[in-house]
């Protein structure tokens, strides 16, 4: 099956409907204008403008200001897409009448000046200045938007977040809210892996490391032959030197590691933490006219679909949507194991489209009338709309040995040596954040999670439907004074099938729960994890921690059985915690729950 919204009943006008009403009426130029743009501090941008051919007018603009080039030069009788990044909102917005200005940030592409960190805030200064570059030229309509996948698509809530009066709707695309906690560090946990994977991609673009960047599947094509020049540098020369400042650049493995507790200082900036490059810190400074499209996939990395969650919830004030689809990280892949095919089916850019012809173009396009949120559900295969979130109450199961049940079990203990050796594998949510060019998910789950120590439930009488954030309510000891403690579930099918559904991590470092902040509100406990905050465990002493799974929507048909498992790393992906030595972790059943988005699914 497919996640198209062909005959959908959640929608009163489909995407798909809409964008069908919405043809092409413009021709996209084949080159685009490309000119430095001198910020403040004399630091120049480089930026391409794609204008409709054929405008009558002065048109509204939609901005990505992005790390991954704005367009690549390409060798002689080259082939292939040179703006692979952007080509999607081009081939979108332009033909209908808006101006695509895209922007490399200082100190990647064929901009000059150094990143002095990820999301640097020297970036929403710049996206300022950009703002007011962009209205002042004579195409522009004065009406801005902003867009982007991942880090562009944060750096969009950044721009909003200068309280530019031009700017009027932003969609942030499978981004972040807090780039700690939904990106690098989910439940206090390192992602080493992706720091250092991710390091390697930002040196071979930073650096037109062209030898390093073919490695990358996105970047593959041989003929790309770097940053494109402006115009007004037709031999390179200014390109080339933009890129010899880049060696300045900082290095992510470094970086992050110096941020090792949310909204630590770094050791030589007491005015800068992780909450410099979150969002949310910003978020109070968004004029309240502003419109948010929040985006994003159930495979969406290791907090990305939280991210999208918190921001819809904590911008309530604004006009605010909320979609969450069976993606992966920017919707390359449909992941649900009842795909047609790899490629997604839902027009996702003709979404974008309808939210920013009714905020930003002013076209009555009957938006306001949908429900603000709609949610792919998958085993499924369906789409589903909801006025809030999370859209199903919670229901609680009890650990029993070896089981779920409805009502408490005894007080036993059970203990569960940690494998350090365990891994989830390759095709995974994680793979795809680091750039990896994973295609297929968990197809070898079953083996996998064979073995992991696992708690189930009966089978079920009638298909469920669990959509949302399972938290694992645990009691639970650790022979050392540290642990990773992650969680999964899985559906169990009738014939003995064993899908992967979701997980979440803890360290138990980070335990200690706090009220939610205005500037992060969210259906699951809420943590600072602050170094103040964080507390070794007395080893052999159990303590309750509520282990915040990664939501979703997942139907479990009849027969079916949910399955917990529990785990003490995930070797490929997560730092050992502690280093060498493997914890023995030891659930308190009788004290120890779930607590499940769990609801009988009406199709």
């Amino acid at each position: 099956m497919a996640d198209a919204d062909t005959d959908s009943a959640a929608w009163r006008v489909t995407p798909s409907s809409y964008l069908k009403s919405r043809p092409p009426e413009h021709a996209i130029p084949a080159v685009p204008r490309s000119q430095y743009v001198t910020m403040a501090d004399g630091c120049r941008l480089a930026v391409d403008v794609w204008l409709p051919e054929g405008a009558t007018g002065p048109v509204p603009a939609v901005l990505i200001h992005t790390p991954y080039y704005r367009r690549f030069a390409m060798k002689p009788d080259g082939q292939g897409e040179r703006c692979p990044n952007a080509a999607k909102f081009r081939d979108m917005l332009v033909p209908r009448g808006y101006a695509l200005v895209v922007v490399d940030i200082r100190g990647t592409g064929a901009s000059f000046g150094t990143r002095d960190s990820f999301r640097s805030p020297r970036e929403r200064e710049d996206a300022r200045e950009i703002a007011d570059w962009i209205v002042a030229q004579p195409w522009s309509d004065q009406r801005i938007g902003a867009t982007g996948i991942s880090y562009p698509g944060a750096a969009s809530d950044f721009l909003a977040s200068t309280g530019h009066p031009a700017v009027k709707a932003i969609v942030p695309l499978f981004a972040v809210w807090d780039t700690w906690s939904d990106h690098y560090y989910p439940g206090g946990v390192f992602l080493n892996r992706l720091a250092q994977v991710y390091d390697e991609l930002m040196v071979a673009m930073d650096h037109d490391r062209r030898d390093l960047l073919g490695k990358i599947a996105y970047f593959s094509n041989p003929d790309l032959a770097g940053p494109m020049p402006v115009d007004e540098d037709p031999d390179g020369a200014l390109v080339r030197e933009a890129v010899k400042q880049h060696q300045g650049n900082f290095r992510m493995p470094d970086f992050i590691t110096d941020l090792n507790f949310r909204e630590q200082k770094l050791p030589y900036d007491a005015s800068f933490s992780s909450a410099n490059i979150s969002p949310y810190s910003v978020c109070k400074s968004i004029r309240k006219d502003v419109a948010i499209y929040a985006v994003s996939g159930w495979m969406d990395g290791v907090g990305y679909a939280n991210a999208a969650i918190a921001r819809y919830l904590t911008m309530q004030g604004n006009p605010t949507h909320l979609l969450l689809g069976p993606w992966d990280h920017g919707a390359r892949c449909n992941v649900s194991p009842w795909r047609n095919g790899v490629d997604p089916e839902f027009p996702l850019f003709g979404e974008m489209l309808r939210f920013f012809d009714e905020y930003l173009m002013g076209r009555d396009t009957g938006l306001r009338a949908e429900a603000p949120i709609h949610f792919f559900s998958m085993h499924g295969e369906t789409w589903q709309e909801a006025a809030s979130w999370p859209p199903v109450p919670a229901q609680r199961l009890h650990f029993a040995p070896g089981a779920l049940q409805p009502t408490p079990g005894p007080a036993v203990e059970a203990a569960h040596p940690s494998d350090f050796s365990f891994s989830s594998g390759e095709g995974t949510r994680y793979e795809r954040i680091a750039a990896i060019n994973a295609l297929d998910y968990y197809t070898d789950w079953g083996v996998r999670q064979a073995a992991l120590p696992h708690y189930d439930a009966a089978p079920f009488e009638q298909e469920m439907e669990l959509t949302g954030n399972a938290i694992a309510d645990l009691t639970i000891a650790s022979s050392e004074a540290d642990a990773s403690i992650i969680c999964y579930l899985s559906e169990v099918e009738a014939d003995g099938t064993v899908r992967y559904v979701t997980e979440g991590l803890l360290r138990a470092l980070h335990r200690k729960e706090a009220e939610h902040p205005p500037e992060y509100q969210a259906p699951w406990p809420f943590r600072t994890y602050h170094r103040d905050e964080a507390a070794p465990l007395t080893p052999g002493v159990a303590e309750r921690m509520r282990v915040v799974l990664l939501p979703t929507s997942w139907i479990f048909k009849k027969g079916s059985r949910l399955r917990f498992s529990l785990a003490g790393t995930d070797a490929d992906h997560v730092k050992q915690i502690p280093h060498g030595r493997p914890p023995v972790l030891t659930l308190h059943l009788g004290a120890s729950a779930l607590d499940l988005p769990l609801r009988p699914f009406q199709e």
